[in-house]
């Protein structure tokens, strides 16, 4: 079986609320097979700064209709220890979404490489900032 990499990502809301807006737009990226949820777990850290770790089934039941169908095959690869890790760095009364996904449309070409007796040696994502930054550059030069 082919496997593609896996990333991960720490989405921060304001205030100890979550809501479902994320939601429609990671299951789009499910719903295309571009990327599969492997595990998320939600976090809060409230004023006294005291942390709880929410599962799916933990949230209110109109906000996790919306993440149960983006997650149905979670492998649980995240632990207390990254909970822990999150939550150090959170500022009391604010809250964290921890996403792990598998990149399923790298998975055909992971399986090529190998088959093809090579390796990657260097796989990077170039943060936001710096495309929009580039595009905006190359904008003001045409």
């Amino acid at each position: 079986m082919a496997v593609g990499p896996l990333e991960y990502a720490v989405v921060e809301f304001e205030g100890n609320n979550f809501t479902g807006e994320i939601a429609s737009a990671i299951g789009e990226l499910v719903e295309r097979n571009v990327v599969r949820v492997v595990d998320m777990v939600f976090v809060q850290k409230d004023e006294d700064g005291s942390v709880i770790a929410l599962e799916v089934e933990d949230l209110d039941a109109d906000v996790a209709a919306g993440y149960r169908s983006i997650g149905q095959d979670l492998v649980k690869v995240l632990n207390e220890d990254d909970v822990n890790i999150i939550s150090d760095g959170l500022v009391p009364g604010s809250s964290v979404l921890l996403v792990v996904w598998e990149n399923v449309w790298a998975a055909r070409l992971s399986h090529a490489v190998r088959a093809a007796n090579g390796r990657v040696l260097l796989q990077e994502r170039v943060p936001e900032e710096v495309v929009q930054d580039a595009l905006e550059a190359a904008t003001a030069r045409s």
